[in-house]
């Protein structure tokens, strides 16, 4: 393990998008992190071995609240960082602590919603994001308790992009 730095006491949520596009050799690689106090930070890297190759102009993420809804974030990859926020579910989501997300297709995301107060974990298939038409469809309960205080998605080598908005 190699220490990254120090002040990360404040930090609530540290997450990671890349992106490459397919069959290219640049690369992006955004690390945002979410403050107690609201403020989003980002540090990118990148790989400019190929410079004709375009980048994406933003990450997206998905992110449910407790009281049940759920919402798409899309974060411009260029300043300002001035994030667009659209609903997916209004009400009748689940309150995940914890959400693992992994490609299904070229069209389909596999979301692992796991709820830490009660050890569960939920399968959904989820389409490429469209606001409230964005099509959810109930997989299965996973059996087994869910009780670990970290999860995350291990992504491969060939950036294996989710189906974002």
């Amino acid at each position: 393990m190699r220490r990254i730095g120090g002040g990360w006491g404040p930090f609530v949520a540290l997450h990671e998008a890349r992106y490459a596009p397919y069959g290219g050799t640049h690369y992006r690689t955004n690390e945002y992190g979410l403050r107690n106090d609201g403020v989003l930070s980002r540090w990118t890297a990148t790989d400019v071995d190929d410079a004709d190759q375009q980048d994406a102009t933003y990450d997206t993420f998905l992110a449910d609240l407790k009281g049940g809804s759920l919402y798409t974030i899309r974060i411009p990859t260029s300043a300002p960082m001035k994030p667009v926020v659209k609903l997916v579910r209004a009400s009748t989501w689940h309150g995940f602590e914890a959400m693992v997300a992994e490609k299904c297709g070229t069209q389909s995301t596999l979301l692992v919603g796991i709820d830490k107060d009660t050890g569960s974990a939920y399968l959904d298939a989820v389409s490429h994001a469209q606001g409230t038409s964005t099509v959810i469809r109930s997989l299965r309960t996973i059996p087994g308790t869910f009780n670990a205080p970290v999860y995350f998605r291990w992504a491969t080598l060939d950036f294996d992009e989710l189906s974002g908005e």
